[in-house]
């Protein structure tokens, strides 16, 4: 550590300040069904999860090593590079905060490295192939599989139930969320922890400090840990309420069946080094969750707000990068612009947020945006070819309007 610029120092606390970051995130992705269906209570579940992705940060180096080696050319990248990507991923990554939707902190990141790099050697300087293998299909892949599969265990799970007590399964399944919501907290530490490890890596080796194709040293692993367990603990309280309550009702057996899908999801792609977004994959066991069951309701104007901002996430990020890259080339007066620039616009949107809080004390609370809204098209096309579980499981689409009784003729 001996060879550390300030320049290096400033990366490496930024990118930190990224992990921090994308620890209140995406906490929603593994507790907030949990939270919702009161298997835990707020600040208990988000303690449980900050020291689970602790955890999980220590179990792989897969994913950092798609990072630091895989998607851009080493050779061409400076420090500067991957202080402008920081930029555009924080920024992207406060801005949905703001708003409440869960977007993809890892495409936030993957958007903004290709985008200072593309305005810093050009195209060439990405690796195509890594992009579509490892970063876009995984993305399109991820909320397709893990909703299917959560759909189909939801459904199993009432059929498997439908003889029981429906108040002594609630509980026995509430304690079953709380097994896998922090299964999903320790693939989320395995997952998402190690894209910060293999920027900090990629820094390293663009500043010399260690040697092309390493692995995180031990203190890049233990500092991106703790930083994301500090932001997993603070919880994204907007983005959980969204997901707890903006796109589905869940009860507890859907809950359980959403997290556990997610879970596997993450796990295999961290083990196959993808660098998968948790939050497209909770997102998707949620929807499919709430399909799952007779009568679910899935509000798709939610969804398709989530949708779109999915697919800005890449671009977004990836221009506001390539713009801070395009400044920080002018010498040390443009790194020190850039760094105030970010400086102020995380402070101004701190602000903003400070005029309507949603925190631990509120974020069950159903909004009035439109949260409550009635099933629509495709969930009622669903719902209506869907077999009733056996039990009686009280729908939530609503029934047609009784007719209005005939008025006697008036002579």
């Amino acid at each position: 550590m001996e060879h550390i610029t300030l320049l290096l120092a400033i990366v490496i606390v930024t990118a930190l300040v990224f992990d921090f970051t994308n620890g209140f995130h995406d906490t929603a992705n593994a507790m907030a069904t949990t939270i919702s269906t009161g298997a835990l209570k707020p600040k208990t579940a988000v303690a449980m999860s900050a020291v689970l992705n602790l955890v999980g940060a220590f179990l792989s180096v897969e994913v950092a090593k798609t990072i630091s080696s895989g998607l851009v050319d080493e050779s061409g990248i400076s420090p500067e590079v991957i202080f402008a990507a920081l930029v555009g991923a924080i920024l992207w990554n406060l801005a949905t905060w703001l708003v409440g939707l869960p977007s993809s902190s890892s495409h936030a990141l993957m958007g903004g490295l290709i985008g200072a790099t593309v305005a810093s050697v050009g195209f060439g300087g990405v690796n195509g192939g890594v992009v579509v293998t490892k970063v876009l299909i995984p993305a399109v892949a991820a909320p397709l599989v893990a909703g299917l599969a959560a759909m189909l265990a939801t459904r199993l799970t009432y059929r498997l139930g439908r003889k029981t007590d429906e108040k002594a399964t609630a509980k026995g399944y509430r304690a079953g969320q709380i097994a896998s919501a922090g299964l999903v907290s320790l693939a989320h530490g395995t997952n998402d922890a190690q894209k910060t490890m293999g920027i900090i890596t990629l820094a390293l080796v663009a500043g010399n400090v260690i040697a092309p194709g390493s692995n995180p040293p031990l203190w890049v692993i233990v500092s991106a840990g703790v930083a994301i367990a500090l932001g997993t603990y603070l919880g994204g309280w907007r983005i959980i309420r969204t997901m707890g309550k903006g796109l589905t009702d869940l009860q507890p057996q859907q809950g359980f069946a959403a997290q556990t899908s997610a879970a596997s999801v993450i796990l295999a792609s961290s083990n196959l080094g993808f660098s998968l977004s948790t939050t497209h994959s909770c997102s998707g066991a949620v929807m499919g969750a709430g399909l799952g069951r007779k009568g679910g309701v899935v509000r798709w104007s939610t969804a398709t707000r989530m949708f779109v901002a999915w697919g800005l996430t890449l671009p977004a990020a990836g221009l506001v990068a390539a713009g801070s890259e395009y400044v920080t080339k002018q010498g040390d007066w443009g790194v020190a612009a850039v760094a105030v620039f970010l400086v102020a616009a995380c402070t101004a949107i701190w602000f903003i947020s400070r005029r309507q809080v949603v925190d631990h004390t509120n974020v069950n609370d159903v909004d009035a945006d439109g949260t409550d809204e009635r099933a629509g098209v495709v969930t009622t096309a669903i719902a209506a070819v869907t077999p009733p579980p056996a039990g009686d499981i009280k729908a939530t689409i609503p029934a047609p309007a009784e007719p209005e009784p005939a008025r006697p003729a008036t002579v």
